[in-house]
């Protein structure tokens, strides 16, 4: 299988997802990188449609983000559900590394974290029950020996690209690891890349260790292979890899997780790209079948969603979040939104006024209502569509009108008149046509920028709200009295207008 097509089932920034299941329930994972808060978890029926419930990370006591670069923080995690708990395990990079969170309730609250030995990324849990566990309710009703076990990759050879899965034993009532290390995989041949995902399974009597290889780019691939005994030693599938990279029109396609419905069947999910857009490595869903004990990989095919938005702010709903992690709340909702004025600013490795939400599809009309009046220069506020600090598009009202500008550049400008302006983003793949209006009145066009320079690499697009006093104090605030998110019909992708306030 060379192509893989299919619609993403969790649109948008859901990249490394991670499944389980506990009766009827489906429950995912998926990374956060550097955004707050950490570890969107999200609920199923059916696989197909997902709703997100909350988040593991929630509380500034759980993840300090401080001074996080672009695309680290958050790398990877792993649900896994025993004896009436849930755990997820994951890694803090450029942090204190591996930790392990707890719940009962998969929307929360989530334990603190407790932070577990070893090297490396992308961990994950086993607990061994046997393949009679088929309820999926983790009550050891298995014929396995009832131990748990932690897994990571970590890097051998950087250079090189050359990692290895390691695994040690894990004790659920107390939270850390023990006993010795076993090294249970390299990869896939000796000029393996990557090697890395790694997640354990028994199923007919033997473990099955799936990982990613090639790296999470084009060359991104699926790779499995067997033992009889959790620690190995592991024997590589014949014709490996058993999902070999993707040629489209999904690419990048790994990093699977399976999960066995109450009726049997295996699925998987993985993340996979859409190429010719910024939305970077979304969640996908594939349907599993067997072939001699290894797992073989075909798309779930369906319409994806396209939910349209209009948020009056009566409360912050769960999709929006912030760079790094909070201190002090910056904004208030219930009559709209109100960002403060602050000296923090995009380009700055600290947590701005900012809140964004995922870009869920390549074709979009966002808009929003602004009610602000700039008290200095330094004052700004607005829409932005932001990839990181490093990286994004500003649609900003000034005290010299509007601006759009990537960093420091200004690349076009509008005088206004004072009083409520809607602001809107018409967005055609990396084409931003930035557009403005009174309230009631017609869109105006400013200009349109090629925005090829967003190109993700971990994360990807947010659109968001955004306010600055650019270095100084300020008692000001910006008030967005709704925001909105619409899509054109496919007939139209090429042309429409910004959003307008549904009525």
């Amino acid at each position: 299988m060379t192509g893989f097509s299919g619609d993403p089932v969790l649109p948008g920034f859901r990249p490394d997802p991670s499944v389980c299941r506990v009766g009827a329930d489906y429950y995912l994972v998926t990374s956060s990188f550097e955004w707050f808060p950490g570890l969107p978890v999200f609920h199923s029926r059916d696989l197909v449609n997902w709703r997100r419930i909350g988040s593991a990370l929630d509380r500034a006591s759980q993840l300090d983000l401080d001074g996080c670069e672009p695309s680290r923080g958050l790398f990877a995690p792993t649900i896994r559900h025993h004896d009436g708990v849930f755990h997820l395990v994951c890694t803090l990079m450029d942090g204190p590394g591996h930790f392990v969170v707890t719940a009962t309730d998969p929307a929360g609250p989530w334990s603190q974290p407790q932070w577990l030995d070893g090297e490396g990324f992308d961990p994950s849990l086993f607990f061994d029950d046997g393949p009679d566990d088929c309820d999926g309710d983790g009550d050891g009703d298995g014929d396995g020996d009832g131990r748990a076990w932690f897994t990571a990759a970590r890097v051998v050879d950087e250079g090189a690209g050359r990692t290895e899965i390691w695994m040690r034993e894990y004790l659920p009532r107390e939270r850390r690891l023990t006993g010795p290390e076993y090294v249970l995989w390299s990869g896939s041949h000796p000029g393996a890349r990557w090697s890395e995902a790694p997640h354990l399974y028994k199923i007919d009597g033997a473990y099955l260790l799936l990982t990613a290889e090639g790296g999470t780019d084009v060359d991104h691939s699926v790779v499995a292979a067997r033992a009889g005994r959790v620690t190995g030693p592991y024997e590589g599938a014949p014709d490996n890899p058993v999902l070999p990279p993707a040629e489209g029109p999904v690419t990048c396609t790994g990093h699977a997780d399976l999960v066995q419905t109450p009726y049997g069947d295996w699925l998987a999910v993985l993340l996979g790209v859409r190429p010719g857009s910024a939305l970077g490595r979304e969640t996908f869903l594939s349907r599993i079948t067997w072939d001699d004990g290894w797992p073989r990989f075909s798309p779930v095919v369906h319409t994806g969603p396209r939910r349209p938005l209009q948020d009056g702010f009566a409360t912050l709903c769960a999709d929006w979040s912030t760079l790094r992690t909070p201190r002090v709340p910056f904004w208030t909702t219930g009559d709209g939104l109100r960002l403060r004025l602050r000296p923090e600013r995009l380009g700055e490795r600290t947590t701005p006024s900012l809140l964004a939400r995922p870009q869920e599809q390549p074709d979009c009309d966002v808009s929003t209502e602004l009610h602000f009046t700039p008290a200095a220069p330094e004052e700004q506020a607005g829409l932005a569509v932001v990839l990181d600090d490093d990286t994004h598009l500003l649609f900003l009202r000034t005290t010299d009108g509007l601006c759009v500008r990537r960093r420091s550049d200004v690349l076009a400008c509008a005088p206004v008149l004072p009083g409520p302006l809607r602001l809107g983003v018409r967005i055609r793949g990396f084409s931003h046509t930035f557009a403005h209006a009174a309230p009631g009145g017609t869109w105006q066009d400013l200009t349109t920028v090629e925005a090829t320079f967003l190109v993700p690499l971990f994360t990807s697009i947010q659109l968001g709200l955004y306010a600055t006093s650019n270095g100084r104090p300020s008692a000001n605030r910006a008030h967005f009295t709704w925001f909105g998110i619409t899509y054109p019909s496919r007939r139209d992708a090429g042309a429409g207008e910004p959003a307008a306030r549904a009525l």
